[in-house]
């Protein structure tokens, strides 16, 4: 099965598993972890920060940041389509209280401008009758809009307009080193812009597990209180944090493969007639397309693709790919051929059974060449 559901579905390779059992381990909660300790002395230097914290995934650093950048009743502003509010599970509303303001863009990425209509829908009303805004959120790269990379003239711009207005600001940096490598802007410089960032290195670094969250030594003092109340503190994490440190070591220059075998999934699919391709040039290593005019439930062409050995997710109304390092040159070709062969299929069996029988998924299967 080629997995390109998402790049969080990497499998640690032989060279991570051998230095993950190989780790130096300690107790973590009480900071004696030599290999943890070891990985946040590197993230917090990468990143340019004053200190940073271990966690087991990037969603529960969100729900950490947050919480401490906020106290209840207050207002979060975050792009529309960010993972914060998109795909959290109402997490903040529940751990923090807080209230979430959408911030509309075109391709994830928003100004000023929208910034300001953003402050201004949560402060038309008296000053009592507000809920105060705190927090501006930035996701690098932004996934839902397709690993789209924020410039960094674009984030200074609006984190500075955020301080402005009295805004902490906060990374979803889920992909920060997917943005480094396409763009050539260090993370230190990225994560210059806010006040804390956090990196994760289950999707294109390949890990299995870890994220990290850095910022100022007295936020991170007041975040380390909040993982524990939502119950992170781990024990031997060392664990994990040594495929952490396997993959700063190996696997973050070569994410540019990814990024090329993108670009060369966008450009071939878009040739597929009745295949709708949304960027043929995508910034990093998410591709998203459309198969409507097919006249077929998307949810029935991934099951097919599936039946023939390729995965795929659903975001919205389109079709996601997203390529990572367990993903060739070939096996892109292979997912090409077996996406041109299924549309084919489909076109034109629609056509000669005036797309009848084409909803019964067993009858569909049985006739698609393998």
């Amino acid at each position: 099965m080629i997995l390109l559901g998402s790049d969080t579905e990497t499998k640690p390779t032989r060279a991570m598993r051998q230095a993950i059992a190989n780790a130096e381990v300690g107790d973590e909660q009480k900071g004696e972890d030599p290999t943890v300790n070891k990985l946040l002395e590197r993230v917090a230097d990468l990143l340019g920060k004053e200190a940073a914290l271990f966690f087991a995934c990037g969603t529960i650093c969100n729900f950490v940041a947050i919480k401490t950048h906020t106290r209840p009743a207050d207002v979060v502003l975050a792009e529309h389509m960010s993972h914060i509010i998109r795909a959290e599970s109402g997490g903040a509303a529940l751990s923090s209280g807080v209230l979430m303001e959408p911030i509309a863009s075109e391709r994830g990425i928003f100004t000023v401008n929208a910034i300001e209509q953003a402050l201004a829908r949560v402060t038309t009303a008296p000053y009592l009758y507000c809920a105060m805004p705190r927090l501006l959120c930035v996701e690098q790269t932004h996934n839902f809009s397709g690993g789209n990379v924020w410039q960094l003239s674009e984030l200074q711009s609006v984190c500075e307009f955020s301080r402005q207005k009295g805004l902490a600001t906060h990374m979803d940096g889920a992909r920060l080193l997917n943005a480094v490598v396409a763009s050539g802007t260090s993370a230190k410089n990225f994560s210059s812009c806010v006040d804390s960032v956090w990196i994760d290195f289950t999707k294109g670094l390949g890990a299995p597990m870890g994220a990290v969250l850095a910022g100022s030594r007295e936020f991170i003092s007041e975040a380390r209180r909040y993982k524990h109340i939502f119950g992170g503190a781990m024990r031997q994490a060392g664990i994990i944090a040594a495929g952490c440190l396997h993959a700063l070591d190996y696997h973050v220059e070569r994410l540019i493969e990814d990024h090329d075998n993108a670009t060369y999934l966008a450009r071939s699919l878009s040739t597929i007639e009745g295949v709708k391709v949304r960027d043929t040039n995508p910034d990093t290593n998410i591709v998203f397309f459309d198969v409507s005019q097919l006249g077929i439930d998307k949810g029935m062409f991934l099951n097919l693709l599936q039946q023939h050995g390729v995965k795929m997710g659903r975001v919205g109304q389109s079709i996601r790919a997203v390529t990572h390092l367990d993903v060739s040159r070939a096996d892109i070709d292979f997912v090409v051929d077996t996406v041109a062969s299924l549309v084919k299929f489909l076109g034109s069996a629609a056509i000669k059974a005036e797309r009848k029988d084409i909803l019964q998924l067993e009858n569909v299967i049985q006739f698609i060449p393998a």
